[in-house]
């Protein structure tokens, strides 16, 4: 987990704590932590207090929005640091159209993974 700098800060729309996360997927905050750790999710550091987020947009109806765990996988194979895939998946890409993470939750993962393969050439 690191540091957020405003330009990323910018681009994410809303912000989740982990225990907000807890919440909406009805688990404990260490579950959480742990799905953070795994990379499942990507947790920067922001506030005053430096507590940990998590873009709102990757939690919908109740879980995790599909497609993103792979998404952040492949991102991270082709040795994206997470505020290089948080930029990614927040840019709007004229092709899609819309951000990858609206894409994601509009459940065209397919597309959104696609072009996270067509970064790695």
């Amino acid at each position: 987990m690191t540091e957020i700098d405003a330009k990323t800060d910018a681009l994410v729309p809303a912000w989740l704590t982990l225990p907000d996360i807890a919440e909406l997927l009805d688990v404990e905050v260490t579950r959480v932590r742990q799905l953070v750790k795994e990379g499942q999710l990507i947790a920067v550091r922001r506030g005053e207090n430096r507590a940990l987020h998590v873009p709102a947009e990757f939690i919908g109806d109740g879980r995790i929005v599909k497609g993103l765990v792979g998404t952040l996988t492949l991102l991270r194979d082709d040795g994206f640091t997470d505020e290089e895939m948080l930029e990614w998946l927040f840019t709007a890409d004229p092709t899609l159209p819309g951000t990858p993470a609206q894409a994601l939750r509009e459940n065209r993962g397919t597309e959104v993974k696609r072009r996270a393969q067509a970064l790695a050439v």
